[in-house]
């Protein structure tokens, strides 16, 4: 990695892209810092020091954010809603026939889709911008503040429009912040500004460990916790790595003179094939209970059952109930973004077929095997990185807001880190290729 950097910044053109995309992390994080007109901030950060930080019911939308969501900044809401709408139009396209055959149409349908996206990206922040602004007036922002109900001073109608709208504004300039890295700068503009938000909080997070330990003066809690996250990270490398390749092999075929076809290939099917989307999902399904408890205030016996179990997160039904519902969702978006039928029947149509399976409905039902059986472990993995977090805080008697070092903030910044690497090392050689090609 460090050294596909180094020759990056060798190169003058890669160079001055990867300035750019420092350019624009920087601009990112600065206004990740300037706060929402119409609340007091002295409040604010009372707040958070008082709460250290934690927050079991906005974790999640605060790492995306790079801690902007509870310190309500203008780009307090972060790339989350652009994740969220990614994700339910990839839902939507296997659902609906029109943006399905979009999908199909290249890159014209690919940016029909993503104007799409984004007007769902402006919906749903004004919607999650809504729904932040009235927690902040209600004062459940910030659970165990005393003072959390005077974070917002003047209540009016203009003042919370105005915020809303704030809000709904540093959203959209970081999707155009993302598009501006993937157009100008090294790649994968969202996937980068992910990666800076969740990294933001790292030193932070590992320095109070440190803070908060006991032994050595906390430098012993403090190493544990860094061997724990190589490990992870070395196990996570492994896993996203890790690939079945099925032969596919083409038939010759005899076009005038010409024989074409005769090659042969074949299919990459991952191991962790659904990569952190069942994490996402599974994470925020679990926070619906306990925000309909906190906006309720029922003390009926259902609500208190949600209290005692699903608010704190080393809670033993709290961690079956995570790790069955990342296995469940895991298999249930390889079910609907890999489709063995198409493929199968995409390879007959080409004349390609897998060695001693027979083309069309058998082929199709082996790769459903393959992929039912790779799923297994892929999801098991996937639900062991998630609560890894979960046990160390078990461990060190700690919180959600001190451990950085969790499953999604894991997979995320190793599978950004490993797609960034990829680019460069591209982008060098198609620059080294490009003077034999004039």
């Amino acid at each position: 990695m460090l050294t596909a950097f180094a020759r990056a910044f060798r190169t003058p053109d890669l160079r001055k892209k990867l300035l750019f995309t420092l350019g624009i992390v920087v601009v990112y994080r600065l206004g990740a810092h300037v706060p929402v007109p119409g609340i007091d901030y002295t409040v604010v950060n009372a707040c958070i020091k008082e709460t250290k930080g934690n927050n079991s019911l906005f974790g999640l939308v605060n790492m995306f954010s790079g801690g902007a969501l509870l310190q309500l900044t203008i780009f307090a809401l972060g790339i989350m809603p652009y994740i969220t709408a990614s994700i339910i139009l990839q839902l939507l396209t296997v659902v609906i026939p029109r943006l399905e055959a979009l999908k199909k149409e290249g890159q014209a349908g690919t940016t029909k889709i993503t104007q799409y996206t984004r007007y769902l990206t402006v919906a749903l922040a004004v919607l999650q911008g809504t729904g932040l602004v009235a927690t902040a007036r209600s004062g459940s922002l910030f659970s165990g503040c005393n003072n959390a109900g005077s974070i917002v001073p003047n209540q009016s109608i203009f003042t919370t429009i105005t915020m809303v709208t704030t809000m709904t504004a540093g959203t959209v300039v970081i999707m155009w912040l993302g598009e501006l890295v993937t157009d100008r700068g090294i790649g994968n503009g969202m996937s980068i500004l992910m990666f800076v938000s969740i990294a933001a909080g790292f030193p932070g997070s590992l320095w109070a460990i440190k803070v908060s330990g006991t032994i050595a003066d906390g430098w012993v809690e403090f190493l544990a916790v860094l061997a724990v996250g190589l490990a992870m990270v070395g196990l996570v490398v492994f896993v996203e790595q890790a690939q079945r390749r099925i032969p596919v092999q083409y038939a010759k075929r005899m076009i005038g003179r010409r024989s074409y076809g005769g090659t042969s290939t074949y299919i990459p099917l991952k191991v962790n094939q659904a990569g952190v989307i069942p994490v996402i999902f599974a994470s925020s399904l679990l926070y619906i209970p306990a925000l309909i408890v906190q906006f309720s205030g029922s003390t009926a016996g259902w609500a208190q059952w949600i209290s005692r179990n699903f608010t704190k997160g080393d809670h033993p039904v709290y961690m079956a109930a995570y790790f069955l519902l990342i296995v469940f969702f895991a298999f249930f978006y390889v079910a609907i973004s890999f489709n063995p039928e198409e493929v199968a029947d995409n390879m007959k149509k080409y004349g390609g077929f897998i060695p001693g399976i027979r083309a069309g409905r058998p082929t199709a039902e082996y790769l459903s095997y393959v992929l039912n059986r790779i799923t297994w472990p892929g999801a098991l993995y996937l639900g062991l990185i998630a609560l890894v977090p979960t046990v160390a805080i078990a461990i060190f008697n700690g919180s959600n807001g001190n451990f950085p070092l969790g499953g999604t903030s894991i997979l995320i910044i190793v599978g950004v880190g490993l797609e960034t690497v990829k680019q460069i090392e591209s982008q060098l050689q198609q620059r080294n290729y490009e003077g034999f090609l004039r």
